[in-house]
């Protein structure tokens, strides 16, 4: 068999990428104190409590700025903006932080060789990780055994998600037909091939993507048999498509759809339904307090640029089904569905002008603390939809209903991870990152939820 190649999978990644720009502002510090007159923050077990507080601020805004994305993590123009954005609020934070960290020194050009410093030390490890763990040596080379028929929706659908994951070809696996459909974005090999193509292109994994297993030639069967008493790794496509690209491919789900549906325990929960309960009371208050403060501004802009009512309520579909009334800052024009329901589109021209500035923000979404106050919606669920949407999209996408098991949320994994669903083919993949939230739903998926939703108002990414 043939030797794999060294590859990282995403969250291998992810981890290196988050420890060890810690580790090179740590060692950037301490390297700055060795060598230059530098006294502000020492690395030493009596300031651990002020390295910990600046090493946390670095990492909740690393976050926030979506310094780990792996798409941009690979470009180093777009990495060396995002470090200079992460580093400098996350340095202000740190200077506003009173009690836990150091005064501020007399010579005030220690400040700016505290900021280069952190700046250039995770800079220098960003460039190392482009060159090497980046790098095409280190793509994880795969080889898709499956029916052609679901070939390129899976093929496309990895390649967005992570770029070191390289589908080097892939075998039909099903019966020689007259007329067979073919495939041109990857190589196609023939079933004979398969254990000199793993040798060869020093295949790291073979992900079966067969619908029916039934459609499996017996000599790719035997080939895949031998495979696993080798040792060699050989995976599901859905199970492989859901851990990428984190959502739950339900289009490729068929009869036996209740092996990808073990929801998260957390659903019933108790404990944490009590606690998600007192967040989302914590949360809703402080919101519409927010809310009030704005208010005037909000006014104003309604006054010039909406002229109209300021708030509209709108039926939507909630836990189990139920239909309860949402309240929004009205952001389009009066009357604007006078021919019935309809998507909204991107620049939609019922959307005024204040209330694209309203939707991008997300303010428009202020007054549903009150919803979520009543208990109608969560801080964190699937976006509530109108019944008539519902039931149009219950029609067409299997599994739709299932994302009303949970209560709606005000924001949620598919709204921090896709824009907004104005068709039948996003409300799909909405769909299937709600269906991902719901089966892993935990604090840990809540709290990355909560962080992603910063990123989505301050990059202005609402619709």
């Amino acid at each position: 068999m043939s030797k794999k190649g060294i590859h990282f999978q995403v969250s291998e990644r992810k981890l290196l990428l988050r420890g060890m720009d810690l580790i090179m502002v740590v060692f950037g510090l301490y390297l700055l104190g060795l060598f230059f007159d530098y006294t502000y923050l020492e690395i030493s077990w009596q300031n651990s409590v002020a390295i910990f507080l600046l090493l946390l601020y670095l990492a909740v805004f690393g976050t926030v700025f979506e310094i780990y994305d792996l798409q941009k993590s690979s470009q180093l123009d777009v990495t060396f903006r995002t470090i200079v954005l992460m580093v400098s609020t996350s340095v202000l934070f740190y200077f506003l932080t009173p009690v836990l960290t150091p005064f501020l020194p007399e010579k005030r050009l220690q400040i700016v060789y505290f900021y280069l410093t952190i700046i250039i030390s995770i800079f220098f490890w960003r460039v190392a990780y482009v060159s090497l763990i980046a790098s095409p040596r280190f793509y994880k080379k795969v080889l898709l055994v499956g029916e052609v028929t679901y070939v390129e929706a899976f093929i496309n659908a990895l390649s967005q998600s992570d770029p070191h994951y390289k589908i080097v070809g892939f075998v039909n696996c099903e019966f020689p037909k007259e007329h067979p459909v073919k495939f041109k974005g990857v190589k196609e090999f023939q079933s004979n091939e398969l254990m000199q193509v793993i040798i060869d292109e020093q295949i790291s994994e073979v992900v079966v993507a067969s619908f029916n297993s039934e459609t499996i030639t017996a000599e790719i069967y035997s080939d895949l048999m031998q495979l696993l008493e080798r040792g060699f790794t050989i995976r599901e496509y859905t199970q492989v498509y859901e851990e990428i690209t984190h959502r739950v491919p339900i289009q490729f789900v068929g009869k036996d759809f209740y092996k990808y549906f073990p929801f998260s325990r957390s659903n019933q929960n108790k404990l944490y339904l009590f606690f998600n309960r007192v967040i989302d009371i914590i949360f809703s208050v402080v919101g519409l307090l927010s809310g009030i403060l704005i208010l005037p501004f909000v006014l104003i802009g309604n006054l010039f640029g909406n002229r109209g009512p300021l708030l509209y309520k709108q039926e939507r579909v909630g836990k189990n089904g139920k239909i309860f009334k949402i309240v929004k800052l009205r952001s389009m024009i009066v009357n604007a569905e006078t021919n019935g329901a309809e998507w909204a589109r991107v620049d939609d021209v019922r959307i005024t002008k204040f209330g694209k500035f309203l939707r991008r923000s997300r303010i428009d979404e202020i007054p549903q603390f009150f919803n979520v106050l009543k208990g109608e919606m969560s801080m964190i669920g699937p976006r509530p939809e109108r019944k008539f949407f519902v039931d149009e999209l219950s029609r067409t996408i299997p599994f739709y209903e299932t994302r009303h098991i949970v209560k709606p949320g005000l924001t949620g994994w598919a709204q921090v991870k896709t824009r907004y669903g104005g068709s039948v083919d996003e409300s799909l993949v909405k769909l299937q990152y709600d269906l991902f939230y719901i089966k892993h739903r935990s604090i840990f998926l809540d709290l990355n939820i909560m962080v992603k939703t910063l990123s989505t108002v301050l990059y202005y990414r609402g619709q």
